[in-house]
Formats: structure tokens, sequence, C-alpha cells
């Protein structure tokens, strides 16, 4: 009852209406773009790829099946995310950046700025390396300089598009506008692999069914606690006396959150298990026999799953500590508190603090990494428990719809609690 209410009085404000209405036509046009082809390939040949290779698998759900569709926004907001991610890495590394961060709302839209900009040249290289591995492989036919050209062109104009379709959502729809688009891609894959679930189901695999069915619903209830789930640290500051008034003597709390990073140590950890097997697919057609057995060797290597979900496990457990590290830093947290007056109970200020702040992280920490490396691994888990590799949970695609859900929500709630102030 409470979600009809709630529903009811979103579509009672014009306003917030108009924001809902809006994003859901845009997202509509972004899915239109996803069906929009590039000429010179044979589609099915492309989808039975897509379908029998993992790593490019896992590419072409994030795109929501533009890339099986060899789209113009086949490469989708992938150019703009790795042009954040460095930008978001340099930030913390280059000092000027990092102070522009610090000046508001200004210095974010100069650092913006520079991400669009970089989003450029950077969906232009990865469209190049993308249509040389499908030449290679002999999904697409062979073309003059204009026409690879035009194709560089088009597909980085559809991403920039695509960039400038979630800004949009973001600036004047509700939610995230980048996030939405990725979630509602990877929603646009979930009916096809339905219907090759059923296509292939057989009273032998209704278990089966099952047990997928109750480990989906436990992995997202896992992910909502693990996205909610905080290590509140108390802080009191100090009271202070000036004249006949005390001010301060407030006791507080800094909160830790299990998954800081987010799906970023997945999307780093991606990326590093993509270029290998990118490499060896186009490697593998080497005139050098030396070169193409090592290319094969490599690529088979990456499609054993057991191999595949280590060393993916490995990486994402190291990122995670790498980019929590790189956002949390104890000396930082404890000279700020100092600063402030505040202290943590029971522990000096100064190093004392730092190092007791550190052992927190890094054991919360520890517990994020171990999940979000479940989450990574949780397809190879799932085909091995349930028998039916039809159907696997993308534990990535899993961990950003729920997290895009509970975003949204908020947005939503935030609005309607603004509203409900203005009315007093």
């Amino acid at each position: 009852m409470r979600f009809i209410q709630t529903a009811k009085q979103i579509f009672t404000l014009p306003d917030l209406r108009k924001r809902i209405l809006y994003a859901v036509a845009l997202l509509f046009l972004a899915r239109i773009l996803a069906h929009v082809p590039l000429p010179g390939v044979d589609p099915e040949a492309l989808r039975s790829f897509f379908s029998r290779n993992q790593i490019f698998g896992l590419l072409n759900m994030f795109s929501g099946g533009a890339m099986s569709n060899f789209s113009i926004i086949m490469m989708g907001v992938g150019p703009y995310i790795t042009s954040s991610i460095i930008v978001q890495l340099l930030t913390m590394v280059i000092p000027s950046l990092e102070d522009l961060q610090k000046e508001g709302e200004s210095g974010q839209q100069k650092i913006n700025y520079w991400t669009r900009i970089l989003a450029v040249p950077l969906g232009l290289v990865q469209s190049y390396a993308m249509l040389m591995i499908l030449k290679s492989q002999g999904l697409v036919v062979s073309w003059d300089t204009l026409q690879l050209i035009t194709m560089l062109i088009s597909i980085t104009a559809g991403s920039i598009l695509l960039m400038w379709i979630g800004e949009l959502i973001s600036e004047n729809g509700i939610g995230n506008g980048v996030s939405l688009i990725i979630a509602l891609g990877i929603v646009a894959g979930i009916p096809a692999t339905i219907r090759n679930t059923l296509s292939v189901l057989d009273a032998t695999k209704i278990v089966s069914l099952i047990i997928f069915g109750l480990i989906f619903i436990g992995v997202i209830i896992l992910i909502i606690y693990a996205n909610e789930g905080q290590r509140q640290l108390p802080v009191s500051y100090a009271r202070r006396a000036r004249g006949t008034s005390n001010y301060g003597g407030v006791d507080t709390h800094l909160p830790i959150r299990v998954n800081t990073a987010g799906v970023i140590p997945i999307i780093f950890a991606m990326s590093i298990m993509v270029f290998p097997g990118v490499i060896a697919k186009y490697l593998a057609q080497a005139r050098s026999d030396w070169l193409a057995t090592a290319a094969t060797w490599v690529s088979n290597v990456l499609n054993n799953n057991l191999y595949y979900g280590i060393v993916y496990f490995v990486l994402v457990l190291f990122f995670t500590f790498f980019y929590t590290g790189m956002v949390l830093k104890p000396d930082q947290i404890a000279e700020n508190l100092q600063k402030q007056g505040g202290f943590i109970p029971g522990v000096r200020p100064g190093k004392e603090t730092a190092s007791f702040i550190g052992r927190v992280i890094s054991r919360i920490n520890l517990t994020g990494a171990v999940f979000l490396g479940l989450i990574a691994v949780l397809p190879f888990i799932v085909q091995a428990a349930t028998k039916i590799n039809t159907l696997a949970i993308g534990g990535t695609g899993v961990l950003i719809m729920v997290s895009v859900i509970i975003e949204t929500m908020r947005q939503l709630q935030a609005q309607l609690l603004m509203r409900e102030y203005e009315n007093y």
C-alpha cells in the first residue's frame, strides 16, 4: 500500500512527473540507437561469436546487446567510463587536479569538461581496436580507408551522443543518467537469456532452475546489505567556552562503508582481464608460428573458467584495496579530525588515531573485497551449481542494477521530501 501511495504522490506532482517522463523518453531513445546497425557485417555470425566468447559476451552485456547488433553505439558509454576512471586516478596523484577538485562546483565542472574531451580519443582508439578484432575473426567485410574512417567517426559519435543523453538525464531527469543507461542495457539482455534457457530446459533441470532462483534472491539481499552496511566510528568534539557561552561538545560518528569502492574494482579487473584476451584473439591469426601459438594458449587459458575465475578474483581483491586506499587516507582523516577539535574516545589524537582508523578500514575493506570478488566470479559458481550454461547471474550486472535502483529511489525520496517542506 505504501508503494502505491508513493507512486500516486510522484505522478500527482507535475514537476517530478515531468522529470520521470523526460528520463524515460531519453532511455527509450538510447535503446532505439542500440538497434541502428552499421553496414558490412553478418548479424547471425556476430551474435554467435559473442555468445561463444566469454570475454566479449561480458562487454556485449554492458552495451545492452548493441555490440552484437553492430550498432552505432556498440561501444556504449565505455569510453566515457574509461575517461572518468583515468581522470579520477590522475586527480589523486596530480596536486593541481586535486586542488581543482577542492574548488567545489566550478572545479568539478572543469574536471567534467576534461573528462568529456578525453572520451573522444579513447572512443576512437577503442572503436578501432574492436573493428580490427572483428575483422581478424572474419566477421566483417574488408573496407577501404574512407569507409574505416566513416565507421570510426560513427561509432565514436554514437558513444559521445550516449554520454550526452546520460548527462541530460542527470541534469533534467531523475537518477544518474550514465548508470541508468548501463542498467537498462543489462536489463535488455534478460529476455534473450530467458528465451535461450527455456529452449534447452527439460524436466531434469527444473531443480537446477529452482536453485538458480534461490541464489538470485540471495544475491540481491546480500548486495543490498553490503551496499547499505557501514561501520560507525564514534567521534566526539571538545566543548569550547567563549565568554558565557559554550560551543561544541557534540557526539557523532564517522561512517566507513563496507563497499566504499562500489563497482569500480570490478571494472578495473575486467579491463585487465579483457586486454590480454583481446590481444590474443587478434594475434591468433599472426603469421609467426610461435606468436600465434602463444596467443592461442593465452586464449585457451582465459576460456578455462577455473583459471579465469581465480585470476579475476585476485585482481578484484587487489583493486579494492588499491582504490579504497586512494580514497580513504587514515592520516588525512586523523588530521582533519584534530583540526576540527574532534577525537575518537579512548584513542589519542594524531598518529594513534590514524593507526586505529587504518586498522578498522583494512578489516572492513577485506570484507568488501571478498564480497566484490565473489560477485565478480558468481556466474562461474552458478553455472557449476546449476549445470545450466545459458542462464547465469552476471554478478556485476546485478550489483549495478541494485545500486542504480537504490540510488534512484533515494533521489525520488529526496525530491518528495523537498516538496513536502515547500508545502509547509
